[in-house]
């Protein structure tokens, strides 16, 4: 009996190729009837994207409608999200919450986790401090996010970049700044294990 080769693992989905919900879309239209009404697009072409909104399947679909479109919100001008380690360690995510323009994360004793992969964020660029201290700080950003590391200070701990550069329409770019300090910053996509779970669970919060 010849022995069968393992089957091969599946193919993560691409944060583009996911499928889009009501509310995605209806997001869209309303930025779409937003720009028109700022004079941005006019009502030709709002008519054309609103009908190919309204028929998208996958967030790569959408994105692709308001590319061209600066990305306003009012998030940009909340005060920083600031996470501090301390002696147990801090995290925000993975469940959903509404990412601010500015992030500071100090690793401490404790260390801190930031996971963006169901974050709502509506910016075009966030700027994140990260300082890794004695415990580090680990960021996690969905596929399709990409990460500028050159403000970064790797320190003694160093800094690990396993991000892509491959930036999808519409998504925003994480510009970190900071240091690695003695336990060093991290910056990643999901891991298998991640992945899974985020897989298994496309709509928990």
């Amino acid at each position: 009996m010849t022995a069968q080769p393992p089957e091969p693992s599946p193919r993560p989905v691409p944060s583009g190729e996911l499928r889009a919900s009501h509310d995605d879309r209806e997001a869209v239209v309303e930025q779409l009837r937003d720009a028109a009404a700022e004079g941005r697009i006019d009502l030709d072409e709002l008519d054309s994207r609103l009908e190919q909104a309204l028929k998208s399947k996958t967030y790569a679909e959408l994105a692709v409608l308001t590319a061209d479109l600066p990305r306003l919100d009012s998030s940009g001008s909340r005060p920083p999200l600031v996470l501090k380690g301390g002696m147990y360690g801090a995290s925000r995510g993975p469940g959903r919450w509404e990412v601010p323009g500015h992030v500071i994360a100090h690793g401490g004793v404790g260390g801190v986790k930031l996971d963006f992969t169901r974050a709502e964020c509506r910016l075009t660029e966030v700027a994140v401090e990260a300082y890794g201290e004695t415990s580090g700080v680990t960021i996690i950003i969905p596929d399709g996010w990409a990460a500028d590391t050159s403000g970064m200070d790797p320190g003694f701990g160093g800094l690990t970049d396993k991000t892509t550069p491959d930036r999808l329409p519409g998504t925003p770019l994480i510009r970190l700044t900071g240091s690695g300090g003695m336990a060093g910053v991290v910056i990643r996509h999901p891991n298998r294990r991640e992945r899974r779970k985020l897989d298994g669970n496309p709509t928990q919060g």
